[in-house]
């Protein structure tokens, strides 16, 4: 089928040619003996005019048409369009194909309900901001293939059908026709493949990823995603980041023309947590965390006596407009974090104000004014009790206010590497230890010897690029002696049947002269939708789930025949 150019390839310097384009009618204005199409291709909106005596056939909204004609200068521009300065005068137009009216506005501002945008999704995704974020999506990935064939990565496909691995989250099962009874599982992630990559001497490989786990959605989560993989041998941490940057820097250069800054700034998993309250922190405002245990180490509170923690914000600018609901709400806040409750003060008339003020000593209040710095019509937020709860309760909180205040610089990016995470965690409630990433972790060297006397002292060589408070991809170093290896799995309480059951192959593989190395994984869908501008991920995947798992469009999952159950050996309890 004909055509001369997609419709931005057009300028002013096509003035006087005679081009054929092809599209959908995204407007038409009839004002009588002239009627204007906004013609939309994947490029973009071009206006064109149809004078009268030109043979048009009826076309309404999304109809597909061909259009023949001659650029002209617009009398006026339209400086919101690319192709703002120019119009195709219409010679000839030829009906395509018709269309039904759409259930939802096709263009960048629509009112449809999100379920209703994903049941239609073929037609949300004809919206040109859709289509800029698949552009964005498109460009991160050419720009990653480009720069891992420049530095001598090698692209590695992994199984999809893997053995089960059941840690962290849940894995989705496939279940064995020829084999009844047994299951094959659906990649988390390659860790261990690519891992036995570095083993079999590729030193280099990396991989667009497909992964799967079967987790609670939200916003920037999906069941099935996307990561670049990357894996590498004979690299030590501070080497390892370094390439990583410029691969990061590359991206953002290629989708947004941003000049990222390097080498990007280090912060500790414990400064982050103690300033920021998370391990993920948006750096771009304040509102820090700060530490006033030492001013309430006599507290006439008892809760704040018997506390592991007691940390606070300080919030500026919101005191007249903090009322009791309010409180009520902050409050409510705590408990969702197992925590029974904290304390909110203002600051008002230059006195701080609240009920909990009848515990303050004179010297308690003094030391709080001074150490934060108080002004009128800020409030004081006070939370207390197990550090684990604590910081990430005034975490959440800075970022609702940063938010709900404006904060936040818009088209504003800050990035950096959260370093020097725990090796492992403790349950509060069960007192188990976990990985805190996962068991292949290396430790750092100089906290082996906790190993034996408190694991929980140790830290391992971990990190995570941060972006705008995103987690937008994280690695580590990779355990590559076998007796170091044993020992972190027995610390995780596994039985030597445990490790021979779920890692032996891997386990295995260590003892043939496996070399240092490290790897990470970014997520490719969550950098889309950081450089795309949206704040959901489902943004940035063309067929995704709602947040209940299922696809409104295909109604996936749905349930299969009696027969395909029996063929595989199948029964359902009730």
């Amino acid at each position: 089928m004909e055509r001369t150019h997609f419709n931005t390839e057009l300028g002013l310097k096509n003035v006087g040619e005679k081009v054929t384009l092809l599209g959908w009618v995204s407007k038409r204005r009839n004002l009588g003996a002239i009627l204007f199409i906004d013609l939309r291709d994947r490029s973009g909106i071009i206006q064109v005019v149809v004078n009268d005596g030109v043979n048009v056939p009826d076309v309404r909204n999304e109809y597909v048409i061909q259009v023949k004609g001659e650029v002209a200068k617009r009398a006026v521009a339209n400086p919101k369009l690319p192709t703002g300065e120019i119009e195709v005068i219409a010679s000839e137009i030829v009906l395509l194909n018709t269309a039904k009216t759409t259930p939802i506005i096709v263009a960048d501002e629509t009112d449809a309900l999100e379920d209703t945008r994903l049941k239609y999704r073929y037609l949300d995704l004809r919206r040109p901001c859709m289509q800029h974020y698949f552009d964005i999506r498109d460009t991160i990935k050419m720009t990653t293939h480009s720069f891992m064939h420049r530095h001598h990565f090698i692209e590695v496909e992994t199984p999809m059908l893997c053995a089960s691995s059941p840690e962290g989250a849940k894995e989705y099962l496939v279940p064995s026709r020829v084999h009844k009874g047994q299951f094959y599982a659906l990649p988390q992630s390659p860790q261990m493949f690519k891992q036995l990559l570095m083993v079999a001497g590729f030193e280099r490989y990396y991989q667009i990823a497909r992964c799967f786990r079967d987790e609670d959605l939200r916003a920037d989560r999906q069941p099935d995603f996307t990561q670049i993989d990357v894996e590498t041998s004979f690299l030590d941490q501070n080497q390892f980041l370094a390439l990583m940057e410029e691969l990061i820097k590359d991206i953002f250069k290629a989708t947004i023309n941003y000049d990222v800054q390097l080498p990007l700034r280090q912060m500790t998993y414990k400064e982050a947590m103690e300033r920021f309250g998370s391990d993920k922190p948006d750096t771009r405002f304040g509102i820090e965390l700060k530490n006033i245990k030492d001013i309430f180490k006599e507290s006439a509170f008892e809760a704040y006596q018997k506390a592991e923690a007691i940390r606070c914000i300080v919030v500026p600018g919101v005191a007249a407009q903090t009322s009791r609901k309010v409180i009520d709400n902050l409050a409510l806040e705590a408990k969702k974090f197992g925590l029974g409750g904290l304390t909110v003060l203002k600051k008002e008339n230059g006195e701080l104000t609240g009920s909990f003020m009848k515990f303050v000593s004179e010297g308690e209040n003094r030391a709080l004014n001074e150490k934060l710095g108080l002004k009128d019509d800020d409030i004081l937020i006070i939370a207390a009790g197990n550090d684990n709860r604590v910081t990430p309760l005034l975490g959440a909180l800075r970022l609702k206010y940063g938010r709900e205040l404006g904060l936040i610089k818009e088209g504003t990016y800050d990035l950096l590497w959260v370093i020097d995470f725990p090796m492992f965690e403790r349950d509060v409630e069960t007192n188990k230890i976990s990985a805190t990433h996962h068991p292949f972790t290396r430790p750092r060297d100089e906290d082996l010897k906790y190993l034996d006397e408190d694991p929980t002292k140790v830290l391992s060589y971990a990190y995570d690029i941060v972006i705008n408070g995103y987690e937008a991809g994280g690695g580590t170093l990779r355990i590559y002696n076998q007796d170091v290896q044993r020992k972190i799995f027995e610390i995780l309480g596994l039985s030597d049947e445990e490790i021979q059951e779920r890692f032996g192959y891997f386990v295995d593989a260590l003892q043939y002269g496996t070399p240092p190395h490290a790897g990470m994984a970014f997520g490719l869908d969550r950098l889309a939708m950081i450089l795309g501008g949206t704040d959901n991920i489902r943004d940035v995947i063309a067929f995704p789930k709602n947040l209940a798992a299922v696809d409104p469009m295909t109604n996936a999952p749905t349930n299969v025949t009696q027969e395909q159950l029996d063929e595989l050996g199948i029964k359902f309890q009730d």
